[in-house]
């Protein structure tokens, strides 16, 4: 399957000043997968490591001279490995230190020999037992599960990803038959999601209960995660908090609240699970803006948050949603469909490289996101329907008098009363540059 950091990695292979890559992403988003395929495409040969299966590949770090690891390593892997010839793959890097550290003497004394790192428990390992890191040594990338785009792209739509594209910069509707389409294929999208080996099991069999099996393997794997690599006092609480952001999300208000993880939960009791979910990659956190003002993040609330889980099919799974629940409205899901549409948007808006914050007025208005697109501060309001009655983007706009405004719905492009008409299947397009 076709994944966008595929052109990122191409411009890292080919940068002057190239450093040792660390590719970060949750486990099971496809790290493995793209940085194999990219390394047999556009190199002459891949020497692989995984840390975690191989346990004796750490002892070829007793010295940290570059030189000597890639001869011990080529030797074992009766594989030659040539500078600017051969990509090398440290997988699951976080269970070998040395080899982290090593990243620094690959990068002051060994750049043309092309490595990427990986790890998906790496800023949980970094964090918690303070391995020895090569700041300022390393360049990083992360990997996300595939976006709405890379499905679309996966179901063979590129032409409807291109008819899009174009009408979100001519803010001219979609021609009808499109539009219906791509909101069809929204909705499996919100019940599928981007988790690669979930993608691949409904492209094979287009059989939502094999789907719903692999979705429920990844959420068991995560659960294992939280089990094996987590302090054992915080086990618990962990799974607590990550059991609970979906059910929160069905909320009217779905600020995060510690009391509803449990009767009189505080934050100091949960801070540190939630921080390893984040470090794990497999939840974030949207905060609420003190204060509409330039730098955002300065201004935000420390207390106040979003929570939401990384990939929006595994939020579904996590409800036991099925797919003509999302198809058809059911009636009983509407309460949740509200915070599984702002699940997906934030997710898209997270790939897409935009640091995004929510904003409220005590109980007159709250927007959905804010960001900064080009020098703007914009207010970005989400309905999950075609239904756009709201007052909170009035008040907003009443008050801060942005340039424009984004609302996101099932209706088609366009651009009213200083508001720009975002379709649902479209936020991909959202980004600092057009």
């Amino acid at each position: 399957m076709e994944r966008k950091i595929y052109n990122r990695l191409i411009e890292w292979k080919n940068s002057k000043g190239r450093k040792p890559l660390i590719l970060q992403g949750a486990r099971q988003v496809g790290k493995t997968y793209i940085v194999n395929l990219f390394g047999s495409n556009e190199y002459a040969n891949v020497v692989y490591c995984n840390f975690e299966k191989e346990k004796g590949l750490a002892d070829f770090f007793s010295d940290l001279i570059p030189e000597n690891i890639i001869k011990k390593i080529s030797y074992y892997k009766r594989k030659e490995a040539l500078p600017e010839h051969t990509l090398i793959i440290f997988d699951e890097i976080q269970t070998c230190p040395a080899a982290l550290t090593s990243l620094k003497y690959f990068c002051e004394e060994a750049r043309d020999y092309h490595v990427i790192a990986m790890g998906s428990l790496l800023g949980v390992s970094v964090h918690r037992e303070q391995n020895s890191f090569p700041v300022g040594k390393v360049q990083f990338m992360n990997l996300y599960p595939m976006d709405f785009e890379e499905f679309l792209m996966a179901t063979n739509n590129q032409f409807l990803i291109e008819e899009i594209k174009n009408c979100y910069v001519s803010n001219k509707p979609l021609a009808t038959p499109f539009h219906e389409q791509a909101l069809r294929l929204y909705k499996e999208y919100l019940y599928v999601g981007g988790m690669p080996a979930v993608v691949e099991e409904y492209l094979k069999n287009k059989n939502y209960e094999l789907v719903k099996i692999a979705q429920q393997s990844i959420l068991d794997s995560y659960f294992d995660d939280m089990g094996k690599y987590n302090k054992a006092t915080e086990i618990p609480k962990t799974k607590l908090v990550y059991q609970n952001i979906s059910n929160q999300l069905a909320k009217e208000n779905k600020k995060f609240k510690y009391s509803a993880i449990k009767s009189g939960g505080r934050a100091n009791e949960f801070e540190d699970a939630i921080q390893w979910l984040c470090l794990a990659g497999i939840a974030n956190q949207l905060y609420k803006l003190d204060h509409i003002k330039i730098p955002l993040n300065a201004n935000r609330s420390l207390t106040d948050f979003k929570f939401y889980m990384n990939d929006v099919g595994l939020c579904s799974a996590s409800q036991n949603l099925l797919i003509d629940d999302i198809v058809y409205d059911n009636h009983e899901y509407l309460d949740f469909k509200g915070g599984l549409t702002e699940n997906y948007v934030n997710n898209q808006m997270i790939v897409n490289g935009q640091q995004c914050y929510y904003w409220t007025s005590g109980n007159q208005a709250e927007i959905d996101f804010i960001t900064r697109i080009g020098k703007d501060i914009i207010p970005i309001e989400v309905k999950s329907s075609d239904n756009i009655r709201s007052r909170s983007l009035s008040v907003y706009i009443a008050k801060f008098k942005p340039n424009y405004a984004i609302r996101i719905s099932a209706k088609n492009f366009g651009f009213e009363n200083n508001i720009k008409s975002v379709p649902l299947y479209a936020v991909f397009c959202i980004k600092n540059k057009v």
